[in-house]
């Protein structure tokens, strides 16, 4: 038996299929992916992403601890509550996890207080990563916070019945919430983020409190869904997944993240930034890509992608697209690829379309 969430009893009551995830017993539908993933799109739908880890990073030298830890550059954080997604790299580069880091008071006060939020499956390498960091600095300070659940409610309907589920004071500050903004409410941090391309929020609560607004949520018409549909929804908005999209091997260059990198100021020193910096000089070799194969069959990770006259790849992530009805993938190709190429399906060639890696957002298709 794996770690399970406050949600778990809930889970078991609305007749979910249970699998292991990162150690955590988690749903992965409750009848039918597909439908699940329908109503995120048409509607709304919530999750369970308690499994996620929350760390509080306080003290005097916090920014500029996150400024050192973190590609992306904290101080570019000029209202509380924004957000901001990175890599958190290693010394060569390559990604140890991806995260969000939200700005949690003022900006500019005297001991910014910070909130990251990183993936389950690597939460004890990233916790002793960022342990092992805080040596340079004299006041850093961080703090898991396991006692907070989180609920992530997502699709176009998302805001609307949440506001119904909460209360009067709570509605209201969803309705001030700027996209990639989150702020505090009577003990709840109450985010407007998300990993499916549709908009919503992330809501972190108190264990104790997290099953009764499941309920209050389901009541108003929101429908559980599991991480099933989560994967088929990142995926459609060309979210990566770490360890498989990108991993500690992977830089952010070929990962489709180089918008994630502040190399201004060029003073500010980030690990990793020396190693990232050789990489761009020398040409990048690789990028990831979106795949859109229009004949039958579906894109799997770890098919080989043959680009004729310049090389191969390999798909990182693929499935069929409920959305668009057709299969898509995400691949890691030779970066002189052009817009075609094949992919090998059991020893078949089959063409496939080559794009930016979007494919859906916010319900609606985004590639010709």
């Amino acid at each position: 038996m794996g770690n399970k969430t406050a949600l778990y009893d809930k889970h078991q009551e609305m007749g979910a299929k249970l699998v292991d995830f990162g150690g955590w017993d988690m749903p992965i539908h409750y009848g039918s992916q597909v439908d699940e993933h329908h109503k995120v799109r048409q509607e709304a739908g919530m999750f369970d992403v308690s499994h996620m880890t929350v760390v509080d990073v306080t003290g005097t030298d916090a920014k500029e601890y996150l400024r050192y830890l973190l590609a992306n550059d904290v101080a570019k954080l000029q209202q509380k509550g924004k957000a901001m997604y990175s890599g958190m790299l290693n010394e060569d580069a390559g990604v140890i996890d991806d995260l969000i880091v939200y700005l949690m008071t003022e900006p500019g006060v005297a001991g910014e207080w910070f909130r990251v939020v990183v993936n389950c499956a690597t939460r004890e390498k990233d916790l002793r990563w960022m342990s092992d960091q805080t040596a340079s600095f004299d006041d850093v300070a961080l703090t898991e916070q396991p006692d907070l659940a989180m609920v992530a409610v997502q699709g176009p309907k998302a805001l609307e019945l949440a506001k119904q589920s909460v209360s009067e004071s709570r509605a209201t500050l969803i309705d001030q919430l700027s996209v990639f903004q989150g702020l505090e409410s009577e003990g709840w941090f109450i985010a407007r983020t998300g990993y499916t391309g549709e908009d919503g929020l992330e809501i972190m609560l108190p264990e104790d409190e997290v099953a009764d607004f499941w309920q209050a949520l389901a009541d108003a018409g929101v429908s559980p869904c599991g991480l099933g549909a989560r994967d088929t929804l990142r995926l459609e908005a060309g979210m990566n997944l770490y360890g498989a999209d990108m991993d500690e091997t992977v830089s952010p260059l070929a990962a489709n993240m180089g918008w994630t990198i502040a190399w201004e100021p060029q003073e500010r020193i980030f690990i990793g930034r020396e190693a990232l910096q050789a990489k761009k000089e020398a040409g990048i070799s690789e990028k990831l890509v979106g795949l859109v194969m229009e004949s039958r069959g579906v894109l799997r990770a770890h098919q080989k992608v043959v680009v004729s006259g310049v090389g191969e790849g390999e798909i990182t992530s693929g499935t069929f697209s409920p959305t668009l009805g057709c299969a898509i993938a995400m691949a890691r190709v030779p970066s002189a690829t052009a817009d075609q190429a094949e992919v090998d399906i059991r020893g078949k060639l089959v063409p496939v379309r080559v794009i930016r890696p979007s494919f859906v957002r916010n319900g609606k298709k985004v590639f010709d």
